[in-house]
């Protein structure tokens, strides 16, 4: 692969995800999230996906799209309550579930992205995350099919940790700001929780840019994430639905409230 790591568009970029594969995908909530990414997935009906992402979007956007169409077989987790989909699907023996802290899935993330194996924390020890038992998935009776395994567990200055492992991923979707052409990227407020972990655990990573920098435009200093990390880079456009920004949860105070 040479410097310039621009794809022409976002069905060129995904076009060799096959079907079964990981994914990393970077994002919280809907805010940061590869929408055009995702819609070009879906448009091309891969299936059999594993993803791991803080969330799994709601019921009509993000990666709620590529579960209500039965893409996804397994979702690693940290937060699951926006998309009842999702819970419909879980219950039902549909989709595995693992649910993780939400700062133990970033750091396996990271971890994964460092080459790092593994590494102990304290975030759910003494807890059905460490002791095991949790319901992966459910079998179509009601009973759990696959239950979470035990976690090797050691003391470190009398306190218990349990041993997590690093996260990595066949490919890995997501957003910034601005990137350019050699893949360096710069997210923009919380648009940064898992993104830049989600691309350094993936072993091809794909980004969506809103503005396309070019080489040396960016002040080495700003760049969030490094180009080391990114294999393919593709322009979104404003007005474009598949990429457009939507809000979770929309909050406005009434006229009154507001006062003058």
């Amino acid at each position: 692969m040479g410097l310039d790591k621009t794809v022409v568009d976002a069905a060129e970029a995904v076009a060799d995800i096959p079907d079964g594969a990981s994914l990393a995908v970077g994002g919280f909530g809907l805010c940061g999230i590869p929408s055009a990414l995702i819609k070009a997935l879906l448009h091309r009906e891969t299936s059999g996906l594993k993803v791991v992402s803080n969330n799994c979007g709601v019921d009509d956007w993000g990666l709620g799209l590529l579960l209500r169409e039965g893409r996804i077989t397994r979702m690693t987790s940290s937060y699951v309550g926006e998309n009842k989909e999702f819970a419909r699907q879980y219950l039902g023996g549909e989709l595995e579930v693992e649910l993780v802290p939400q700062g133990t899935l970033a750091e396996r993330l990271r971890a994964g992205g460092a080459g790092i194996p593994a590494f102990y924390t304290p975030a759910g020890a003494g807890t059905p995350i460490g002791e095991g038992g949790l319901p992966w998935r459910y079998g179509p009776d009601g009973s759990v099919a696959v239950a979470s395994p035990p976690k090797e567990t050691r003391a470190f200055g009398g306190r218990e940790y349990l041993l997590e492992q690093g996260i990595t991923t066949d490919f890995a979707l997501v957003r910034a700001t601005v990137g350019d052409r050699h893949g360096n990227l710069v997210f923009r407020s919380s648009a940064r929780n898992f993104n830049p972990l989600a691309a350094m655990a993936g072993r091809v990573t794909i980004a969506e840019v809103e503005y396309l920098a070019e080489p040396g435009e960016l002040d080495p200093d700003e760049i969030h994430l490094p180009g080391v990390f990114v294999q393919r880079v593709i322009r979104v456009y404003p007005g474009d639905p598949a990429a457009e920004r939507r809000i979770e949860r929309r909050t406005v105070r009434t006229q009154q409230e507001g006062g003058a």
